[in-house]
């Protein structure tokens, strides 16, 4: 007499946000067509973006948006890291401290003082840094916001057991592939496509825009050359600095060339 089966439990996948605003989770909502095709596959634990339910660990796999950016979130991650099995980070704020890591370079009391009518009521950290700075993470998904095919493969990928397809060539790969002419040859606008990782489809210089590094460095970037062209051309180091100190400006390679900018600047500007 054979015993009966057990029918197997689905993966267990849940969703945690930080210091972040919500695009890359409403990223995940909008692909509601597939999403809805792996919620057949996939047990969606928590996910407070979609529904206050919230399911114990421990999870399969932990997507997590967002920086750490007060004492409290810098405990949670923690946390988060011994309930999940696979970590996930998504979007510029989880991998690289996003936008609001521009304070990382200021004065945090000065911000709160000029933000909030009651500074003594707010705390924060001096920094906002990406989750990898706190917690082991099993692979990060670039952008701002994340691109929903790549992180439906991801999730995909992760519960199949393959690695995800995530490209590793620059966004002016894909101002190729779309036939937009290069905004920085043609109308002399410093660009940070030949150093950023591409994933956009090249949104922005196809609408006569340069590129703002929104998917982080590509891989064996060479800005101080990138820059250094754009300088000899005219463009303001200080421009450039702004520029490479962006949405991803706390990401090694365009902290460094960013801080190289800076302090080069500086040292110009002495008597």
């Amino acid at each position: 007499m054979h015993a009966e089966k057990r029918p197997q439990s689905k993966p267990r996948l849940a969703v945690y946000k930080f210091a972040s605003c919500d695009g890359c989770q409403l990223q995940l909502l909008d692909a509601c067509g597939r999403l809805l095709e792996l919620a057949e596959r996939v047990e969606i634990a928590q996910f407070l973006e979609a529904s206050s339910r919230v399911d114990p660990g421990p999870y399969d796999v932990g997507i997590v948006e967002g920086s750490i950016s007060t004492a409290e979130d810098r405990e949670r991650i923690q946390q988060v890291r011994r309930d999940c099995r696979f970590l996930v980070t998504i979007g510029a704020c989880a991998t690289s401290g996003g936008i609001q890591a521009l304070r990382n370079w200021g004065q945090i009391d000065e911000f709160v003082a000029s933000v909030y009518a009651s500074p003594a009521t707010i705390d924060a950290l001096a920094t906002s840094t990406p989750i990898a700075d706190h917690v082991p993470v099993d692979f990060e998904l670039r952008g701002c916001p994340v691109d929903p095919g790549q992180l439906l493969d991801l999730i995909t990928s992760l519960l199949l057991g393959r690695r995800p397809r995530v490209p590793s060539e620059s966004v002016c790969a894909e101002c190729k592939r779309r036939g937009t002419v290069c905004v920085a040859v043609a109308q002399g606008i410093p660009c940070l496509g030949p150093v950023t990782q591409a994933g956009c489809g090249a949104i922005c210089p196809a609408h006569d825009r340069e590129c703002f590094g929104c998917y982080g460095p590509a891989e064996a970037t060479n800005l101080v050359s990138l820059t250094t062209f754009y300088e000899k051309r005219g463009t303001p180091r200080e421009r450039l600095t702004k520029l490479v100190r962006g949405i991803n400006g706390y990401a090694p390679a365009f902290r460094e060339e960013s801080d190289r900018l800076e302090s080069a600047d500086s040292m110009r500007a002495r008597p």
